[in-house]
């Protein structure tokens, strides 16, 4: 129960999940806790927050992305891939710089292809505002293709639960073992476009 829950109690889980799983991973439990009883609250409990107060751990801030010398390694593991929507997914993401969750749940509803604009519901942004991404004319090209032979709703069908790409970590994994490339993310895309 909410009530049970103490700061010592947040204390102790933040501390337990920071030596075995990382201090990024317990600090985003904290941020989750947090965001728990802040709903509550707006829900009508009035028992506080026990996660007030309780610190996180200080984190070092990523500023990996692709550099220019990596970029030709990169481009030429992507054209081997074999999966086209896999293919296609991180191709679109660099050119984007959209976030992993909006990428995989793009729909066509939500492309414009005569203008060129990827509209984001509000409902699927971090901050409930819907943002419009301009799409370069190489990622229109590819959404084009896509849109040739596409029977569903999404841009990136899969036989998921979801109907559409979730996490895909071990394509991620092969494509940077192909390319040499080390210590990259998915989401480093996104600085690579701002770089």
């Amino acid at each position: 129960k909410l009530s049970e829950i103490k700061k010592q109690d947040v204390q102790r889980l933040h501390l337990a999940i920071g030596d075995k799983s990382g201090i990024y991973a317990a600090n985003r439990v904290l941020s989750l806790l947090h965001g728990v009883f802040a709903r509550a609250s707006d829900w009508g409990w009035d028992g506080g927050n026990p996660v007030a107060g309780v610190k996180k751990f200080k984190e070092q801030s990523r500023e990996r992305f692709i550099e220019a010398d990596e970029l030709p390694r990169f481009f030429e593991a992507l054209s081997q891939e074999a999966n086209i929507t896999i293919r296609d997914y991180f191709l679109l993401s660099i050119l984007t710089g959209a976030r992993r969750a909006n990428m995989m749940a793009m729909k066509w509803s939500e492309v414009n292809l005569d203008r060129a604009l990827w509209t984001i519901p509000h409902q699927k942004t971090k901050t409930a505002n819907t943002y419009q991404v301009p799409l370069v004319a190489e990622a229109v090209a590819i959404l084009k293709q896509r849109k040739s032979t596409s029977t569903s709703e999404w841009v990136f069908a899969s036989k998921s639960k979801t109907g559409h790409l979730v996490e895909p970590k071990g394509a991620w994994k092969r494509l940077l073992d192909r390319a040499g490339l080390e210590n990259l993310r998915l989401h480093d895309l996104r600085r690579s476009l701002g770089s």
